[in-house]
């Protein structure tokens, strides 16, 4: 069969379109890049935000007038959480929640309408698939954190680690298969191995260091606060090896305590400055990414202006925001809301200062040599993307031709997103 997957969301919906791929082409079946080749179409879907998951509705409906004759699976946490309004939309689809990932040979061979919705992750198998140069492997579903605005929670409910030696026999296929960057990732990385008992997300990453050879960088996903506190030391150990990118994505989502609180955040704004200068302290060339939730329930004009300060004082390498939306069964949905006339002010305004802030950390690097490993194609005609050794995003002008995986690069301008820079022979 002639296979078409087209996800949406997070890095580790990412992973679970990756673990599909590799699991359909041993198999025997192939992938395509158009719905137009296919004789299956998987949509792997996302319902973090409502945008999103309008998104995916929209695309559902759009779909009726192409999949004449082929076969239509839904994936993903909308199957968890929404799966009547799936069937309503798309009720001739079959339905696959993450729990049952690995079922999907199973769902695109049966020539009827099958639905997986309850059950447990299989987590004996972890194929992966490389685009590019990239891999994104899974370590682990669900998270411990019960935070009162999030429905993911709803969709991957428990925490699930997968086996290290699983992990480490990815990392080594995906290596040998030409990834030159392994991203690990989960809903909260911070949280793996707490359910097995005798590794953590540290131990796991040396355990990669030590045991797989190759020219290669690890990424290490979003890592909640209150979970990476406790395994701090042997956090920033592993972020000292040579190919673990100095990179932590730790989502702050709201510069106030009261608002923290009303989340359900198990951490307090000083608690996170004071991580995140730990961090820098000891990792003098770390980039900071963070994630930002405008809007909750709560937030008065005096949270949103903390939300600021914070965002100015630890000068964020990299700064989602997302402005808060109601989600069906979550605690948050039930308080006093936020207008839609001030979220949108406030996502203005955070945006901006975001993009000064993030604007004046990336101009310090005008004017400096690099090493950069190249990593994919670049959308902007005539480059490549790289990575400095902090996950930098840099486009290389003039680079097409380049076979290195690393390179040098001299740093000739900078945006609030990127570096951009020229290779020097």
């Amino acid at each position: 069969m002639k296979v078409y997957i087209e996800t949406y969301g997070c890095a580790l919906n990412k992973a679970d379109a990756s673990l599909m791929k590799s699991l359909l082409v041993s198999a025997g079946h192939e992938l395509v890049k158009s719905i137009g080749d296919a004789d299956v179409v998987v949509i792997n879907t996302c319902t973090v935000r409502k945008d999103t998951e309008d998104r995916v509705l929209r695309r559902l409906r759009n779909l009726k007038s192409v999949l004449y004759n082929k076969k239509l699976i839904i994936t993903g946490c909308m199957v968890s959480t929404q799966p009547y309004t799936l069937k309503q939309v798309a009720p001739e689809a079959s339905l696959l929640s993450p729990q049952n990932i690995t079922k999907i040979v199973e769902v695109v061979e049966n020539e009827g309408i099958v639905n997986y919705i309850l059950g447990v992750r299989d987590t004996s198998v972890l194929p992966c698939n490389v685009e590019e140069a990239i891999a994104t492997i899974p370590i682990a579903e669900g998270c411990l954190g019960d935070c009162s605005y999030c429905i993911v929670k709803l969709a991957r409910r428990r925490l699930i680690s997968y086996r290290p030696a699983l992990i480490v026999d990815a990392v080594r296929k995906a290596v040998n298969d030409g990834a030159v960057e392994v991203e690990l990732t989960a809903q909260d990385t911070a949280s793996y191995g707490r359910d097995l008992g005798y590794i953590n997300m540290p131990r796991l990453v040396r355990m990669i260091v030590d045991e797989v050879s190759g020219d290669y960088m690890i990424r290490i996903g979003m890592a909640d606060p209150d979970t990476l506190t406790p395994i701090l030391d042997e956090f920033i150990e592993v972020l000292r090896e040579p190919n673990v990118f100095k990179y932590v994505h730790i989502p702050l989502q709201s510069g106030d305590d009261e608002v923290l609180k009303l989340m359900n955040r198990k951490y307090s704004v000083d608690d996170f400055v004071q991580l995140v200068k730990e961090l820098r302290r000891k990792i003098p060339e770390v980039s900071i990414a963070t994630d930002i939730i405008v809007g909750h329930p709560g937030e008065d004009d005096e949270a949103f202006e903390n939300t600021v300060r914070v965002v100015n004082e630890l000068a964020f390498d990299k700064i989602h925001i997302a402005q808060y939306t109601l989600r069906p069964r979550t605690k948050s949905c039930l308080l006093p809301q936020v207008s839609e006339a001030v979220k949108k002010l406030r996502s203005v305004e955070l945006t901006k200062v975001a993009e000064e802030v993030c604007s004046k950390v990336n101009n310090a690097y005008v004017g400096s040599i690099a090493k950069t490993l190249i990593t994919t194609k670049n959308k902007l005609r005539g480059s490549t993307l790289g990575r400095l050794i902090n996950y930098k995003p840099v486009v290389v002008y003039d680079a097409l031709s380049i076979q290195s995986k690393h390179i040098y690069v001299h740093i000739v301008n900078a945006t609030f997103y990127d570096l951009r820079a020229k290779p020097i022979n």
